[in-house]
């Protein structure tokens, strides 16, 4: 039996999964950068921001419209607790100072990728979904085999969740061009250090394969 990570895409048992996307760290007014001024901002996230809103943004939007169009599940996560005052968060989450109260503005995801009104979301207060939501028990529950992921940031939350889930059984195909983190070389030291992890495609090879996969 040959096995290999290389599987093309089904509809009915794939899913597209959208890391923290949201408007805590995807937008210039969120509360990881309020209290920056402007020049501590751009020397600081100007690259972050650059590659998020002329490629990472828009190459989502084209995931996001061609999975629903195919009729694939899209699912997303948001860093936020589920209390007000953050008293469930991890240990890790508390030192770092990460805090998004329940039902806040910055825990929602951005404007530019609205989840439908049945499409399913996620809060999460640990870097990997997979350790702090039930995202498992709901992947099997859907017949899940393979997770497409795209999100924030690369050597990070994104890197957490490829390495979770390849250890829970999913095949894992992360869209390299629909992810990005601080720097070019941190982006490209993540994808090199999570390649024996899972399928690395861009954007546009994705849509490719989609195109047969299409109900």
């Amino acid at each position: 039996m040959n096995l290999t990570r290389d599987v093309a895409l089904s509809s009915d048992s794939s899913v597209l999964l959208f890391i923290d996307v949201q408007n805590f760290n995807a937008h210039r007014d969120g509360a990881e950068y309020r209290d920056l001024s402007q020049s501590n901002f751009d020397k600081k996230y100007r690259y972050f921001f650059d590659r998020l809103e002329n490629q990472v943004i828009p190459n989502m939007q084209i995931l996001q419209k061609s999975f629903r169009h195919a009729g694939i599940e899209v699912i997303y996560t948001t860093i936020e607790s589920l209390t007000k005052d953050g008293r469930d968060r991890s240990l890790d989450y508390k030192i770092t100072g990460f805090h998004n109260p329940k039902g806040s503005w910055d825990g929602r995801v951005i404007d530019q990728l609205q989840p439908d009104e049945d499409e399913i979301w996620l809060p999460k207060t640990s870097s990997s979904v997979f350790i702090s939501t039930n995202i498992d028990y709901i992947l099997r529950n859907l017949g899940v085999r393979q997770v497409v992921i795209s999100g924030l940031v690369t050597d990070q939350c994104v890197e957490s969740a490829v390495r979770d889930a390849c250890d829970l059984g999913y095949l894992v195909t992360l869209i390299t061009d629909a992810c990005t983190t601080y720097s070019q070389e941190r982006h490209d030291r993540s994808l090199s250090a999570i390649k024996g992890y899972c399928r690395q495609l861009t954007t546009q090879e994705q849509l490719e394969e989609l195109r047969g996969v299409r109900k």
